[in-house]
């Protein structure tokens, strides 16, 4: 199956977590927003200066130098008096204007002269004035259901005086590795490795990803390579998660346990995806005593297919399940440093990075065991089936800083 038609597959399955959590708006950087969120107010309340200076009114200023006496002053917090003609306001960035001002002049066009103040440009009607609901009109919609909340947005949240805010709770996702050959960093020494073992790296960046995401990780560990083992964790795995994302055992081999289990637990929907690297890709239900499901996707074992198969799979249908409509990485275009002669059958995920002048080099070794690619790289050039490349072709870049956030 084409990668397109396997993500539309997924997505379609992704109802939305069934719950939210109330928060502090402190508190809620990287949630998505449950409901929207609607304004009581107008942002600014008042119009306001935009800078420090002098509140005036244009018609009493028609040419440079004209010197006015100063009638109040008006901080930040206060609200001054209608503006007396042929007077200044001495004023001071974010005050609200006085009634009668139409302009503000800022300080570095004036001079202060005795309790007056000279006014050394003509200014225009309305400048540097922020008009009351420029920002936020009363009743409008500021932000929307399902949107991921960054930084900014909280900003936004609390300038319409939100303290609290409700969020989609934190998918509850279990992850387990399976392989004899897998060891656990810390429990055995380099030195100490047995013949044939390696390190299980896959359960590292699977938990950050997943915790980047906002989910609630609940790691299973490393499951050995039989029937009864995998039939186990499948089950305890489903009865407390919305989500199970296993690596490795999804391929044909007889070590191969995850297919089956699934198949013999739940039913597996989508198996096998034209995409390099990842192919060996798992989608499908793990039944629940209680008669509902848990979702199930199944990741390669080398690295860097894991890695970026959960970068194009598993990342969307996650933010789909916390309510995000919009789950596609943005892309840009950006000519190749590069040749690739021998293309791939199957649509192809290099990775690559951008150098000083704009063009995106290639790593040398694109092998699917090559994780130090991942960590070079700043981002995947999403190459078509069949694709040739020359150096100066313009390609799609997806910045990883796109698929990390």
């Amino acid at each position: 199956m084409s990668m397109d038609d396997a993500l539309a597959a997924v997505l379609a399955q992704a109802a939305r977590v069934d719950a939210f959590d109330t928060l502090d708006t402190f508190d809620a950087d990287g949630r998505v927003l449950w409901a929207d969120a609607v304004s009581d107010l107008q942002v600014p309340p008042l119009d306001n200066s935009a800078m420090d200076g002098y509140a005036v009114r244009c018609a009493d200023i028609t040419e440079a130098g004209v010197l006015l006496p100063v009638s109040q002053r008006i901080a930040a917090g206060q609200v001054g008096e209608p503006l007396a003609a042929g007077t200044a306001a001495r004023i001071f960035t974010g005050a609200p204007v006085p009634p009668g001002a139409d302009a503000i002049v800022m300080q570095e066009d004036t001079e202060s002269v005795d309790g007056r103040v000279r006014i050394t440009a003509v200014p225009r009607a309305e400048q540097w004035i922020r008009r009351a609901g420029e920002d936020i009109a009363k009743g409008s919609t500021i932000l929307k259901a399902g949107t991921r909340l960054n930084p900014a947005a909280l900003g936004l949240l609390a300038s319409i005086g939100l303290g609290k805010v409700q969020v989609a709770r934190k998918p509850r996702v279990a992850i387990f590795s399976t392989g004899d050959e897998l060891v656990m960093p810390g429990d055995v020494l380099p030195k100490d490795m047995p013949p044939g073992s390696i390190y299980n790296s896959n359960r590292f960046f699977l938990r950050a990803l997943l915790m980047r995401l906002g989910c609630e990780v609940n790691d299973c560990g490393i499951v050995p390579d039989n029937r009864e083992a995998t039939l186990k964790v499948m089950q305890d795995a489903a009865a407390g998660n919305d989500l199970i994302v296993s690596t490795a055992g999804v391929s044909v081999g007889e070590e191969d346990h995850v297919k089956p289990a699934v198949e013999q637990l739940g039913e597996l929907n989508l198996w096998k995806i034209s995409m390099k690297p990842g192919k060996p890709f798992a989608f499908g239900k793990v039944r629940r005593e209680a008669g509902s499901s848990a979702h199930f996707m199944g990741l390669p074992g080398n690295p860097v297919s894991s890695f970026v198969t959960f970068l194009m799979m598993v990342r969307p249908f996650v933010l789909r399940l916390q309510g995000v409509e919009n789950v596609a990485p943005r892309a840009l275009y950006a000519p190749a440093d590069f040749d690739l002669k021998k293309p791939d059958a199957r649509r192809e995920f290099l990775r690559v990075r951008l150098n000083e002048q704009g063009a995106l080099e290639l790593f040398g070794n694109q092998s699917s065991g090559v994780l130090t690619s991942a960590v070079w790289g700043d981002g995947l050039v999403d190459n078509p089936a069949m694709n040739i490349v020359k150096k100066g072709d313009v390609v799609r870049f997806i910045p990883m800083s796109e698929l990390l956030q």
